[in-house]
């Protein structure tokens, strides 16, 4: 008894160790948005600022165009999100339910293509994106963020797919329905957590991508987000730290309040699914 006590004790501590790990650096950023110049410059740094100022919100709009970035990023995550979930549903099906040694390739196919890191992919991306003439474009940054994104998708939804009853699919067999209407009508609304879940990991991943972005737009007025936060950092490597900090809250912001608004539809969704018969 007292051994299992122990135990839960010591995961519980392990659980708000890691939690204070995680809120830490969003902590610090929310102080120091708010603190005033004297108190970012003091040796004595505090958690609450003395006196709260949102000088660092109005210098940071002043210096950076964040409206326009906030506008090309959120227009180029929505994209890849729905595009890759659109492209990762179908194919997702075919691999959970084909047990075919192309399909066991597929699979094999999406763990190994998360090893490959950016530097190594983006000389072949750049080089395609200039035959299509789409350096500089949007909608060429959306297609790598659909093919970054997708692997991964497909690896979330298959698990998803395999989850639900073979039965059911197969009583919509028997009662005429082919595989397209059975996707639609029968799999895909049991798979709506499922959807979700990776349009929102594709949005917050290209949300927050920086390295493909800067590389592939030029323009100021095309650059996303996380590009133009590091116009706060000057040519000698000194960052503007109280507008930089004060940017970068506010760019966390739409992945914060997405995932507030759906992860109860998330989680009631697969507790749904848990208690089907």
């Amino acid at each position: 008894m007292r051994t299992s006590t122990a135990g839960r004790v010591g995961q519980y501590a392990a659980l708000l160790g890691y939690l204070v790990f995680l809120a830490f650096p969003f902590l610090w950023l929310v102080s120091t948005a708010f603190k005033s110049p004297r108190e970012l410059g003091s040796l004595h740094p505090t958690w609450i600022p003395r006196h709260p100022t949102l000088d660092n919100f109005r210098q940071a709009f002043d210096e950076q165009p964040l409206l326009r970035a906030a506008g090309n990023s959120l227009l180029a995550a929505i994209a890849a999100a729905v595009i890759a979930v659109l492209i990762a549903t179908p194919l997702a099906y075919v691999m959970a339910r084909q047990r075919t040694r192309l399909a066991r390739a597929a699979t094999g196919w999406v763990v190994v293509s998360q090893a490959f890191p950016l530097v190594l992919v983006i000389i072949p991306l750049f080089l395609v994106l200039k035959e299509l003439r789409l350096i500089n474009s949007l909608a060429g940054l959306v297609m790598v963020y659909v093919v970054w994104a997708l692997p991964f998708a497909l690896w979330m939804l298959v698990g998803y797919v395999r989850a639900v009853p073979g039965e059911l699919e197969e009583a919509a067999a028997v009662d005429g329905a082919g595989r397209l209407r059975t996707l639609v009508s029968v799999t895909a609304p049991l798979l709506a957590p499922g959807i979700v879940a990776t349009a929102l990991f594709a949005f917050i991943t290209a949300w927050n991508e920086f390295f493909f972005a800067l590389v592939l737009l030029k323009t100021p007025e095309k650059q996303t987000l996380p590009v133009v936060l590091t116009h706060f950092i000057g040519a000698e490597g000194v960052a503007d730290l109280g507008p930089l900090a004060a940017a970068a809250f506010l760019a966390t912001l739409p992945s914060l309040i997405i995932f507030a608004i759906i992860q109860q539809r998330i989680t009631g969704g697969m507790l749904a699914g848990a208690v089907k018969s």
